[in-house]
């Protein structure tokens, strides 16, 4: 069963994305601050990420960075309220990341991490 890393500051859209990705058959550990999902991924191997661009104490994007530092060109799905998702051409070692714009619908969500673990070289399925 594939195992994803959400981190995001807001419960509701941490749980949301959670219930989904388990109804999908994957494994979901839920951060809800950068620190807390830094750790999580220090202590515990994940298949894809899912980080929110804007997160109360830190930013997503050094979240990110820091995943991509520790496993470059790891699957990772940002997501963000704000229509602005040009922070990737501005960090190099975010290439590849697959962004997603606030509200998105379930099966958005699920193309959207396939579609990561397809830019990273493999292939991330537990739907059935």
């Amino acid at each position: 069963m594939p195992r994803v890393l959400v981190v995001d500051d807001q419960k509701g859209v941490r749980a949301m994305v959670a219930m989904v990705l388990r109804v999908n058959h994957y494994d979901v550990v839920e951060a809800e601050s950068g620190a807390e999902g830094l750790r999580a991924f220090s202590e515990s191997a994940f298949d894809a990420a899912i980080v929110d661009i804007f997160l109360a104490e830190t930013s997503g994007v050094d979240v990110m960075a820091t995943i991509r530092e520790r496993v470059p060109g790891f699957p990772i799905v940002a997501v963000s309220g704000m229509t602005a998702l040009d922070f990737v051409g501005e960090a190099p070692d975010l290439g590849g990341v697959v962004c997603l714009q606030k509200p998105f619908r379930p099966s958005d969500l699920l193309q959207a991490l396939r579609k990561a673990q397809a830019a990273a070289g493999g292939e991330l399925s537990a739907a059935v």
